[in-house]
């Protein structure tokens, strides 16, 4: 039985040309051509069709359209110029950050095409890393004759920074926690992804016109992001910290798609020994069961982050409601990603609502109701927040000799052991 096919290779030089070799090749056929990608999306969407084979440029081509294609079932199939094949760091390269498994020369002989699409479509489309969407991890070596990247290539790790609703403290950690281990020399790329309202350009007085991640997200979308773009999209605030702003208006949340963020980790991991990533509180999966399975998905992105993040450093509360929402949420977190690795970090200890030794009190709840233990308790210093955030600098120079500040950065050493 034939492979239905759709094709969508309107506007290419040598369309005419596939067009022919299509209808040749055996083991397929082609059950309708199309203009776009939007065209390819609605005849996806009707199950005539088990494969896609596109031209290079298709018109709106990006890693999202990519994955949900995926996401159908359908394999991708990928044809270019014969001049182009084999370059480095070209069409093919671009193509393959997409998410695209096969890669075909334009003058392909009519029995290699219908094999290779043969093959697409039993091997299956590349397996999700996340159940939001299809993903995949790009390659993205040094580019010849151009400077190289502020940090060295490596195997980076990542830390998302995640905490219940109640403004526990979560940014606060994160830029606390990157910037000790960048003044420890750790390179470190600290990433805003809270797609409900992130702070970190704020607090740490940098303009947000232009969010540095939702750049990175639409270059990933197209293909054409790797170490260097990735670098170029950031800010250096330090000579060990580069920092990538988040968005500046909630509405944007589109921007974040989880493929592109999933793309955008990858490359950081290459990029930076660690980049630590601020998301958003919010992990309710409930927006799944819409009509429509492949709509944005406002907290795809934060939960595609807590998938790929090698550990999740979870922020509560030092009071009676922070500590329920915290022992709450580390059950939460575990349901929607079985395999999470966590370090927990209660903020703004103190005496009072918790009684003489609020240390004791917490360290019973945590071990009673969560079978864990706090890594670090951070004490309750709001005069050094507030220096920190008035200068729009970091505690590490505003505030050095401050309690918290000495808290982090013993957080700091212990998650440094670890890269």
């Amino acid at each position: 039985m034939s492979v239905p096919v759709l094709l969508a290779v309107t506007g290419a030089p040598w369309e005419a040309d596939v067009v022919r070799r299509a209808e040749r090749a055996p083991g397929i056929r082609v059950v309708r051509r199309c203009v776009d990608i939007a065209d390819v999306m609605a005849a996806a969407a009707s199950g005539q069709a088990r494969a896609v084979l596109l031209a290079d440029d298709l018109p709106r081509l990006t890693s999202d359209a990519v994955a949900a294609l995926h996401a159908r079932r359908i394999a991708v199939v990928a044809l270019v110029d014969p001049s182009e094949t084999g370059e480095p760091f070209g069409t093919e390269d671009r193509l393959s950050r997409m998410g695209i498994e096969r890669i075909l020369p334009a003058d392909v002989s009519p029995e290699d095409l219908g094999r290779a699409i043969t093959d697409a479509v039993e091997s299956g489309p590349p397996m999700s890393v996340s159940h939001f969407a299809g993903g995949f991890v790009p390659t993205t070596p040094d580019l010849p004759g151009q400077p190289p990247p502020v940090f060295n290539q490596g195997s980076g790790r990542m830390i998302a920074v995640w905490g219940p609703t109640g403004a526990p403290g979560r940014t606060t950690v994160a830029i606390g926690l990157a910037c000790e281990l960048a003044v420890k020399g750790v390179p470190t790329l600290l990433a805003d992804a809270d797609v409900y309202g992130g702070t970190v350009a704020q607090q740490l007085g940098m303009l947000d016109e232009t969010s540095g991640l939702a750049a990175a997200a639409r270059s990933a979308a197209s293909g054409a992001l790797d170490m260097a773009m990735l670098a170029k999209h950031a800010r250096q605030v330090e000579p060990h910290l580069l920092v990538l702003t988040g968005l500046s208006r909630a509405d944007r949340w589109t921007e974040l798609r989880p493929a592109a963020i999933e793309s955008v980790w990858s490359t950081a991991r290459m990029l930076a020994p660690c980049t630590v990533v601020d998301v958003g509180f919010c992990i309710e999966t409930d927006e799944e069961i819409s009509f429509d399975s492949l709509a944005p998905r406002r907290n795809g992105a934060t939960v595609a982050t807590l998938e790929e993040a090698d550990e999740v450093v979870v922020v509560g509360t030092a009071d009676p409601v922070g500590l329920t929402r915290l022992i709450r949420a580390i059950h939460e977190l575990r349901s929607v990603v079985p395999s999470v690795s966590t370090r927990v970090v209660v903020n703004r200890v103190r005496p009072g609502s918790l009684g003489s030794s609020p240390s004791d009190a917490i360290s019973e709840a945590l071990g009673r109701y969560a079978g864990v233990e706090a890594a670090a308790l951070l004490p309750f210093d709001q005069p050094a927040v507030d220096a920190a955030i008035s200068h729009g600098r970091s505690l590490a120079e505003s505030a050095k000799s401050s309690k918290l500040r000495k808290s982090l950065q013993q957080l700091a050493t212990t998650v440094s052991k670890d890269l």
